[in-house]
This record gives structure tokens, sequence and C-alpha cells, in this order.
């Protein structure tokens, strides 16, 4: 094995057995885990039992109900047809649904936009206690049953997550595209991604690869098998049935940038990903459809699911293409401490290998510049040339990277405020620096501040 291999290898041998203890301690049925390095499943397994009375073993085949990230592909239906011309995001809702009327609705019309971002001030929930009783409400019970209902907040108002939000983006795919959401899932995500183990109609509640639900773990020790659930009504949130394989393969597409894809351009994708909902400690976000998370110093895109008898988690790093896709089969089956602890161990191993240093002579082109609007300094700083600017308290805070093109070129790497992707060039003179345009502007070098 390479050294990432080696490096990949060894945080695999860490959560292996750090899962194995953890679900022996607390009694947990079954999980079943993929990471994805870009285009390819890098590593997946099972753990425990996908049905722990048929001693049936959990593995990377076996489905799941992976409940609400369902709300991915809803969205993912929705981006569709927008850039199909079918829809705005930014059209009120009843241009779709004009039957839609919600009790003593509150501000502005609610948007399509409002909906896949949980900014429309609707309800939590459909009317019904159907989380209790696990008997969900039929689309048309939903509709009838919506003008009773409250609107507890203005849209744009404050991020309130909302199940019925997104039903009724579903109903909107229906609408828009003129055949059945479920159809218009299968037919354009499913199909094109090559999703052959997912359900998003009811799988068969008999089906031999799903997993067997179970309940929390009471103080007594026991589980209680979880009821079959059928979404209904609100399918577009909640139904969804997949393996963690086939889920991989939808967390491959977001990190593609072809503008032909047939699921979505790598434009949508990446408007999809971008906040469009900030909460106020700025760590956690929406984009379109998906939940943002800034942690550790990294950014990811993602989704998590519960239903009875099942949790679930998906979650992007779209700087390394790295993806952790992790389903149980329990009430309390904590994916995401799972999901994290991959993130901590296998992932850092399928981060991007640094460039291989150039063989060419780097100090040539460090030195002190100075134009009008301030001094910047030009260094080799581990193997690359970077430019900072030294008079801010901390320059490594901000600075921009130096990529060689070619010849006296290089490629600037920079934040937002900076030339990104834009050009460095050096103009010498009798073997000295000249001058140096950053973008289309010059600044020159100098010996001493």
């Amino acid at each position: 094995m390479n050294v990432l291999d080696d490096k990949v290898a060894s945080g695999i041998r860490v959560f292996e057995s750090w899962t194995t203890s953890q679900m022996a301690y607390s009694g947990q049925p079954g999980l079943s885990v993929a990471v994805v390095k870009d285009q390819e499943v890098v590593w997946s397994r099972g753990f425990g039992y996908a049905d722990v009375e048929a001693e049936t073993k959990a593995s990377p085949e076996t489905i799941y109900r992976i409940a609400s990230i369902t709300k991915l592909f809803t969205s993912t239906a929705v981006m569709q047809l927008r850039d199909k011309g079918k829809l705005s995001i930014h059209d009120p809702i009843t241009d779709y649904l004009d039957w839609f009327k919600v009790g003593d609705q509150k501000g502005e019309p609610i948007t399509i936009e409002n909906l896949i971002t949980h900014t429309s001030g609707l309800p939590r929930e459909a009317a019904g206690p159907y989380w209790t009783t696990i008997d969900f409400p039929t689309k048309e019970e939903i509709m009838e049953n919506l003008p009773t209902q409250e609107h507890p907040l203005k849209p744009w108002r404050k991020w309130k997550y909302s199940n019925l939000a997104l039903s009724l983006a579903g109903y909107i795919v229906e609408e828009a595209s003129g055949v059945p959401y479920e159809d218009y899932v299968e037919e354009h995500i499913f199909k094109p991604l090559g999703m052959k183990d997912t359900y998003i109609k009811d799988i068969p509640k008999d089906h031999p690869r799903l997993a067997k639900g179970y309940g929390r773990r009471m103080p007594d020790g026991t589980r209680e098998p979880s009821k079959y659930t059928s979404s209904r009504g609100i399918n577009p949130a909640a139904n969804m049935a997949t393996t963690v394989l086939d889920l991989a393969r939808f967390a491959m597409l977001q990190f593609r940038e072809d503008e032909d894809d047939p699921v979505l351009t790598g434009e949508t994708l990446r408007e999809m990903h971008r906040v469009h909902w900030l909460a106020p400690n700025w760590d956690v976000g929406w984009g379109l459809g998906f939940n943002i998370l800034r942690l550790d110093g990294k950014t990811y895109v993602g989704h998590g699911g519960s239903v009875p008898g099942y949790r679930t988690n998906l979650r992007i790093n779209l700087e390394d293409k790295v993806a952790v896709v992790l389903f149980t089969n329990a009430g309390d089956g904590e994916p995401v401490k799972y999901t994290e602890k991959a993130f901590k161990w296998i992932a850092p191993g399928l981060a991007p290998k640094p460039d291989e240093k150039p063989e060419m002579d780097l100090e040539k082109y460090t030195g002190k510049f100075r134009n009008r609007w301030g001094d910047v300094e030009v260094l080799v700083y581990n193997g690359e040339l970077i430019m900072i600017t030294p008079q801010l308290l901390d320059p490594m805070i901000e600075y921009t990277t130096l990529k060689h093109v070619e010849g006296d070129k290089f490629q600037m790497k920079a934040s937002g405020y900076g030339s990104h992707n834009e050009y460095a060039v050096f103009e010498f003179e009798n073997g000295k620096i000249k001058r140096l345009k950053t973008g289309e502007n010059y600044t020159y070098p100098i010996d001493e501040w």
C-alpha cells in the first residue's frame, strides 16, 4: 500500500473497532456505511444485524428507510424543473397549488424557495398526530385539513423545519411536470443515477433485504420492533428506502461539474449547496434542500433522516470530495456520531494530495512589492509560492497561493475579496523583477518597507 492507502486503512481499522464496541454496549441492532471519494466508493461495510431475530447480517446491500433524506430528492426534482423552464423557485406556491389555503396566513406569499429552505413559516407537520399513531394522512386529507391549521410565522422571519412544506414541494413537482411525484423521481433521478435498489413508492414490508426497524433501547435493555409505515401524503418529505451504495451514487453527483449532466448541471448543484439561510451563530445554514454545517474548519452539506425504526445520515465535504453515507435500524441509532468519526479517522487519508513541488526556482519570484493601495510580499511557504499582506495583524488568515501555469505566469488562489483564479505575471528586466501584474493591475518591487 502507498502512504495514502495506509492512512485510509488505518482509519478504517480504528472505526471498525470503535463501532463494534459502541454497538455492543448500546445494544444497537445494525448499521451500514459507505465512504465515497469523488466518483467511487472506497469502502463500505455492514455491522450487526438487519434482522436480529433471524440473525440476518447487515451489509452495504441492506435496504433502510432513509426518511427525511428524501427531501434532497424532492429539492433536486424542483431544481430540474426550474432548469427546464417549468417553474421559478421565486414563484408563489399558489401558482401551482390553487387550492392552497392555510388559516390566517401571515406576510407575503409563500414561494417555492421558502418551501425547500424551510423559511415558509408553515407548521412542522400536516394536521393530525401521525407521528404518534404512525398512521399518516393521504394527500387528499392534507389538502382538506390545511385551512384548519395556523400559520405560525411570516415567510423568511425564521428558519423553521417543515415536513408539510417539503410535501407541498412534491405536489408542485407533480403539477409542473404533469406526472405523479413518485414516477417523476424514479424516471428523472433514480434511473439516470443507476439507483436500482431505491424506492420512493412504498417498499414491500416483506422485502428480503429490508432491514427490520427497532425502537429505542428501554431502561431494561429491550427494544421493540417498529411498525412498518407508509408516509402516504408526506412521501416527498420522508418515504424513500435505499442502500448506502445506492445513496453513494447521489453523493457522487454532488461532486460533478458537468454542464450536460442528465440529473443536474454543476452550476445548479453549486446553487443548491450555497447558503440561502444562515443561523444567527453562523455555524449552521440551509441551501436549497441541503443542510449546511461548518465544523472544525470544514464545510459539509447533507441531510439526516428519522422515521420509526430507522435513523440515517448523509454528509458531504465538497472541497475534499469525500462523503459518508450511514444508516441504522434503531430509533436511537445516532448516525451522526458514527458519521463524524468516519470523517475524523477515515476522511483525512482521502483528502487531496499536496501538489508536487515544481522543479523550478521559486526564490527568484520572492520579494517585497508596493503600489498606491498597499504592500505585499511574495515568499515561499511550505514549498509553495504565496503572497501575503504583512501589515495585517495576522497575514496568514487570508493569503494568496500562486500556482505555476507556465513561464513566469501563476494562477492566484485567494478568498472572494482577492483575484481568485486570475493570473499573476512576473515581468523581468536584466534578470530582476521589473513589476508584478496581478489581475489587471501592477505592483512594483522595493528593497525595504
